[in-house]
């Protein structure tokens, strides 16, 4: 449609346009969510906004020395759903008065008619001066392409822009510039919510290959880079289908947001993969499948990236003519990277694959592979099959490439990242990419793996070993530590498949361990680790560990001192590698705790100490550093004698030391006693209260501490023989404020307050559940046994995490009368799995414990 705007109303033409825009967008929406074809959406969508904006110059009478350009994603003719508009308005020189006036009439009608626009007026000067000292506008201006105007303006900017481009210089400088934007990302594709546009392994790794290749002049499309030879047929296929995933994906996501979005937010996942074709299985849901294909595309792409970089980069700026160094008959060093001597030599004799691996683990000098040496091994990775699996050279092969002193991790981690190790174990290659949706793994099944045996690599390192002084002193005493890095492999393998993935792995890490020819003691150990991983955090997170039956039972099940070792090896391993969230020093406590006790148990011959032995040498103990405050003989006696048993079973000497020296001259009291304190062992804070027992006295302490920004990890409830409640909790910082010295006078004085005047019971701080939790909810569980005496019960609570949980929690053992001795309060991620030990009320019947878990649940739910 010509239109003459001096003739036409201008809200009639802007009425018209932007009718016609939204009829034509609607259109081309229509048939993509008819046939699902992306990359005709995007060229569709294209075509439509070219011939509305010529339309509207042609109206406009500007002059015919303009030019009109696409750049960014439009010039490259490829428009999302929701992606703005690239313009530039390219003049042949600096406007006048009338000029400019046009030029703003052009831009305020673009606008008007609904174009989500972002333009800018330049001359080819200005152009030139601009990309020479940006590389943002330099990139945009490379995908310029001429809508409507003077082509000898066109062609004018065309040369400049060649002019002022380097190509080793802006290979070099987007190179750079990818590597920080994959830092924002924490170089890695694999996170919760990936950005499928940014991130690694997203779109933009894909653009980038095509705007160096462009700037270096090879072309613009993938079969001018295949023509050039930086392709191969089976990589450009693989590639062309990661980039038609990442289109179709991205799309959809426009679409479904509504708006510009390309976070693969956790709102948008099960939406996304319904829409998609996914469907739910009993053992995994639909968003689960959608995100492993992402993060195998990724990946893929992250390939497919690396090489194409070091094979341009090559070309561009070849290396000093300098003769390759011979390994041997099949490799060689080829300035400090490891070149195989021929691309066939992986078919030739495919049990070289590994070979490979092992020779970056003991030459130390070779800093990398060639671009070559990639593509040959992914290409070979195919190769790895039953018979490639069952030859007794390439099963030594692997073990070995285990067991070296340095480069296990980068070797495990390239073998991952180009197929090799999925191949040689193909029920790793099943969890490649596998999300865990349980709240509190960060990290796909394949990647938690890798970090599992990175922490346990970690503790043999010289310059880490403050890190944990405690597991880098006891894995260098450990006798063939590599047997902790198959278990590492297998412990989370069976992830996806139902049933219990502990046992399941513990099966395939047997036939490992049988066809590897490892001996009986070290296969044992593996397949019992495999079986046992998850034992010594669940003890020392949920049962009372300063009992010395729990001890004794712990150590019954773990043996001897070999298994203790790889147990809290393995164990503080595998909680670090879930999530930076779910590890903190009270658990690094808590575990430290269990080994030290168990290895005083094993060391006894198994034997669970007296418990009246056991009590007197902690008093004793507790007299010895009392001694250090130049305190009476006697001064403990009026405390202790209000103590039982229990108290000083519950309780370190040294937390005995401290109440006594609080507590000593005011036991009677009426006014409650608050001391706090930082803890001793590590971060956080440990707060005393010593007051006559009162209703609901726990749910206040929580909603107080909630509203102070500290969570409770751990409480010790005790009545004493005269009434009075003398309760510890161990606190940690919600806010990582780094203020819990200046904390420390605050609780004291308002919890002394707050419970000397029996203000009304206040709930805790609000807050907002997490997005996480909203869309990947879990259901709550609830159960209470009782122990082994049958005098008290044991509440077991998992529950998607949520402020207020542990004071509604409270509330309801009040509500039913239940007494509260301790309280182990464990947060995984988003999720929790509090124990308690509980008493009173009327628990001893089956019908009220059955109602106290039915409250309980029916409260605990979202």
């Amino acid at each position: 449609m010509d239109v003459d705007t001096d003739t036409v109303d201008p809200l009639a033409l802007i009425a018209h346009y932007r009718s016609h825009l939204q009829l034509g967008q609607g259109e081309i929406r229509a048939r993509y969510l008819a046939g699902g074809d992306a990359p005709r959406l995007l060229q569709e969508r294209c075509r439509l906004i070219d011939k509305v904006l010529c339309d509207l110059w042609r109206a406009l009478d500007l002059p015919a020395s303009l030019a009109l350009l696409a750049v960014g994603g439009y010039g490259r003719g490829e428009l999302y759903p929701a992606s703005d508009v690239d313009l530039l308005f390219l003049l042949p020189a600096a406007p006048d008065d009338v000029l400019t006036a046009q030029l703003e009439r052009a831009v305020t009608l673009f606008y008007d008619i609904g174009l989500e626009m972002a333009p800018s007026v330049r001359t080819v000067d200005e152009c030139s001066h601009a990309a020479a000292g940006d590389l943002t506008i330099q990139t945009a201006l490379l995908e310029a392409r001429l809508l409507i105007g003077s082509e000898t303006l066109f062609r004018e900017f065309s040369t400049a822009l060649e002019e002022i481009l380097d190509p080793h210089a802006f290979f070099e400088a987007k190179r750079s510039e990818q590597d920080e934007r994959h830092q924002r990302y924490y170089d890695t594709p694999y996170s919760l919510e990936p950005n499928c546009k940014e991130g690694p392994g997203g779109l933009r790794d894909l653009q980038m290959i095509l705007w160096i290749a462009s700037a270096a002049g090879y072309g613009n499309t993938w079969d001018d880079l295949a023509r050039y030879g930086f392709l191969t047929q089976e990589e450009e296929e693989q590639l062309k289908g990661c980039l038609g995933f990442l289109q179709q994906l991205r799309t959809r996501l426009h679409i479904h947001v509504g708006r510009r979005e390309d976070r693969l937010l956790f709102d948008y996942q099960t939406a996304l993969a319904e829409q998609l074709g996914y469907k739910a299985t009993p053992t995994r849901r639909a968003s689960e499948y959608l995100m492993q294909r992402y993060y195998r595309t990724a990946k893929e792409i992250t390939q497919i990236n690396t090489i194409l970089l070091l094979n341009i980069g090559t070309a561009l700026s070849p290396l000093p003519d300098r003769p390759p160094r011979a390994i041997n008959d099949r490799f060689q060093n080829t300035h400090d990277l490891l070149d195989v001597v021929d691309e066939e030599v992986f078919h030739r004799e495919p049990a070289v694959i590994l070979d490979a691996f092992l020779l970056m683990e003991r030459h130390p000098e070779l800093q990398g592979m060639t671009a070559r040496t990639l593509r040959a091994l992914w290409h070979a990775r195919t190769l790895i099959d039953d018979n490639f699996r069952r030859d007794a050279g390439n099963r030594q092969r692997f073990l070995e490439i285990l067991q070296q002193p340095r480069g296990v991790l980068h070797e495990l981690r390239r073998m991952n990242q180009f197929g090799i190790l999925g191949r040689y174990l193909p029920n790793f290659g099943k969890i490649v990419g596998q999300m865990q949706h349980d709240l509190f793994h960060v990290y796909t099944v394949d990647q938690h793996i890798l970090q599992v045996l990175r922490n346990l690599r970690r503790f043999l390192a010289d310059e880490f070993t403050h890190e944990y002084p405690l597991c880098s002193e006891l894995i260098g005493d450990f006798h063939r530590p590599w047997v902790l890095y198959i278990a590492a492999i297998f412990h989370d393998i069976a992830k996806g498949r139902g049933g219990d993935h502990s046992q399941l792995g513990a099966v395939d890490a047997a036939e490992f361990c049988t066809n590897h020819g490892l001996d009986a003691d070290d296969s044992e150990l593996v397949v019992w680790l495999v079986q046992q991983h998850l034992l010594m955090s669940t003890v020392a997170q949920k049962q009372d560990i300063s009992d010395p039956d729990v001890v004794g039972a712990f150590a019954a099940t773990v043996k001897n001192e070999r298994h203790l070792t790889a147990l809290y090896l393995f164990t503080v391993a595998d909680v670090r590698g879930t999530s930076p969230k779910v590890w903190n020093s009270w658990k690094g406590q808590l575990l430290e705790q269990l080994f030290r006790s168990t290895c005083r148990n094993l060391l006894a011959g198994g034997d669970v100490p007296v418990r009246q032995g056991l009590i007197e040498e902690r008093r004793q103990e507790a007299l010895r550093l009392l001694r250090y405050f130049a305190l009476a003989d006697a001064v403990h006696e009026r405390l202790w004698k209000q103590l039982d048993t229990v108290y000083f079973l519950r309780h370190s000497a040294e937390e005995i030391a401290w109440h006594t020296r609080a507590l000593h001259y005011r036991t009677n009291v009426e006014q409650p006693v608050v001391k706090a304190r930082l803890n001793p062992q590590g971060e956080g804070l440990e707060v005393m209260i010593y007051a006559r027992d009162q209703p609901d006295l726990f749910a206040r302490l929580v909603g107080f501490f909630s509203r102070a920004g500290y969570t409770i990890v751990d409480a010790k409830i005790h009545t004493t023989r005269h009434g009075y409640a003398l309760d510890s909790f161990m606190l940690l910082d919600l806010g990582e404020r780094d203020s819990d010295r200046a904390m420390i006078s605050y609780i004291e004085h308002e919890l002394t307050d707050r419970l000397g005047q029996q203000y009304p019971l206040e709930p805790p701080g609000s807050g907002r559940i997490s997005r996480q939790v909203r869309h990947f909810p879990i259901q709550p569980l609830v159960t209470i046994e009782a122990d082994e005496k049958g005098s008290h019960y044991v509440l077991s609570v998992s529950a998607a995490d949520r402020p207020g949980l542990l004071y509604t929690i409270a509330m309801t053992l009040a509500a039913h009368g239940a007494n509260l001795h301790t309280a182990k309060i464990s947060t995984l991620g988003e999720r929790v799995e509090d124990t308690f030990l509980i008493s009173g009320g009327d628990l001893g019947m089956t019908a009220s414990r059955i109602r106290l878990e039915t409250e309980l649940l029916e409260r605990l739910k979202l």
